[in-house]
């Protein structure tokens, strides 16, 4: 005999429930983390609410910083992604960072060689290409390590970030290093051929087209898809899912893969975006910032892009601390410090990955 219909109707109410809560515990975290940076501002001398008027002022009314919150985002969403992948399988990635960084050097490589031989935009499809190649296999290593030896990916990850910039630092300053500029350790820009297009008109790059599309991608892939399962119940109970013949180590290779391509290909975006050349701090800490912008919203693919706006905007707006208020460029490390650590320990739930 069947259940009644009606024994299903209280499941959207329940998670229509979470949702308002969440969103509460989010408003709740938010205001929390500014009125810890008011306290600060204060402490420094400054006015708090001529500081956060300047701030959203500059920021949200200026054609211009819009633009730049959006390209600032377009490398860190896809970095995210690069840590929402391999959590699916309950997987730590944090080196993303050198995943980002093996990304430009290896499109930095592409470009170089190829931007004045090869014309069109095949140039810049070999340079994306080779951007998430390197990455892919700067996150393999740790990956291999992982299945074959045992040694914790979260470790070797992030070991790998610094080798990554060790490579990135020789190759700028000494072969690829442009020996016709001012003697700086940069190597020489790409050719426009190799650079991404802008999207109508604005200062905006086709980088964010590619990363939606990625984050709508690795959400389809995610919820909708055998593997996406597979991969969930992998990162639930690896043991399990072994005992029920799931290829456990194909499919925790195949996760760092895609999230090392990811992370490789928001390296090539960041240099044929905006950068177009290599140099020293060319990443910033974009890794390390997609990292906790995915744990932010719980490593789900889509509201990432969300955590990678607000992250960017903090950012953008920081530049109005330093020329309105006079204050110190750590300030904008301190307010975006606070709003993670608040959110991230005032929203505390169930990990939910989709």
């Amino acid at each position: 005999m069947s259940a009644p219909a009606s024994t299903a109707a209280p499941v959207p109410v329940v998670a229509r429930g979470r949702d308002r809560g969440l969103v509460l515990r989010w408003a709740g975290a938010l205001a929390g983390a500014l009125v810890l940076f008011a306290l600060l501002l204060l402490v420094k001398g400054a006015d708090p609410v001529a500081v956060f008027a300047g701030m959203v002022t500059s920021t949200l009314t200026s054609p211009p910083s819009l633009e730049q919150i959006v390209i600032k985002a377009a490398p860190l969403i896809l970095a995210a992604l690069a840590v929402v992948v391999p959590a699916r399988a309950g997987l730590t990635n944090v080196g993303g960072e050198g995943q980002v960084v093996i990304g430009a050097v290896a499109a930095a490589g592409v470009g170089l060689a190829l931007d004045r031989q090869v014309a069109g935009p095949l140039v810049l499809v070999l340079l994306l290409a080779g951007g998430a190649l390197g990455g892919a296999l700067w996150a393999g290593v740790a990956a291999v390590l992982r299945i074959t030896t045992g040694v914790n990916e979260a470790v070797s990850t992030l070991l790998l970030n610094y080798i990554a910039l060790d490579v990135l630092l020789y190759l700028i300053y000494e072969p690829w290093k442009d020996t016709t500029g001012s003697g700086q350790p940069v190597t020489r820009s790409l050719e426009v051929a190799a650079r991404l297009p802008l999207v109508g008109g604005t200062a905006v790059h086709a980088g964010i087209v590619l990363a939606l599309l990625a984050a709508a991608g690795v959400w389809l892939v995610l919820r909708r898809t055998a593997f996406g399962f597979r991969l969930g119940v992998v990162g639930g109970n690896a043991e399990a899912a072994a005992r029920a013949g799931l290829p456990v180590r194909a499919l925790l290779l195949s996760a760092m893969l895609i999230g090392g391509v990811l992370a490789g290909l928001a390296g090539a975006v960041h240099l044929a975006g905006q950068e177009f050349e290599l140099r020293p701090g060319i990443t910033t800490n974009l890794g390390y910032v997609a990292f906790l912008a995915s744990w932010l919203v719980g490593h789900r693919p889509l509201p990432v892009v969300g955590a990678a706006l607000l992250v960017a905007a903090i950012t953008v707006a920081g530049d109005s601390l330093q020329l309105d208020s006079g204050l110190p460029a750590a300030t904008t490390h301190i307010l975006t410090g606070l709003v993670l650590l608040a959110v991230l320990g005032w929203t505390r739930r169930k990990k939910a990955l989709t």
